[in-house]
């Protein structure tokens, strides 16, 4: 897999909170043309792109938000049961830690912090655009 595309609606917002997060900023650019709309299937788009990737250079995320054509639609909100709800997860050093500086970023708990048995401690939030985050914490080397 090369990346996850994600559009929102605050490029800078969602840059910053997966910072916070722990990944990096590789690169921005705005994109526009003839290309893009045949790539996307819109006329006249025009779309500033982020992307950030994982500190082991392995995963990464495509962060977009389209000045043209404008969007119709407003960001999901479904329940994280819903087929089509896109989901990240990430494993971090300390789940309440990513937790309490992903708030000021504006994610939200969508249940609890949870454990399972002595493996893992995992919740999911609520990122950029409504894209629910998984954060997991490792509580045992031998959780893979």
């Amino acid at each position: 897999m090369d990346h996850v595309g994600i559009v929102v609606e605050d490029l800078e917002a969602a840059v910053a909170f997966f910072i916070e997060l722990g990944l990096e900023l590789e690169g921005e650019t705005t994109v526009e043309g003839e290309w893009v709309d045949q790539l996307v299937g819109l006329d006249g788009v025009r779309a500033d792109m982020a992307f950030v990737r994982t500190p082991d250079g392995h995963g990464r995320v495509e962060l977009s938000t389209f000045h043209t054509p404008v969007s119709t639609s407003s960001p999901p909100r479904e329940p994280v049961n819903t087929p089509g709800i896109p989901r990240l997860a990430f494993l971090v050093d300390a789940v309440d830690d990513v937790v309490a500086r992903l708030r000021p970023h504006g994610a939200e708990l969508v249940g609890e912090v949870a454990q399972y048995e002595n493996i893992y401690r995992y919740c999911y939030v609520r990122g950029p655009a409504g894209v629910i985050i998984g954060i997991a914490e490792e509580l045992s080397s031998t959780a893979r």
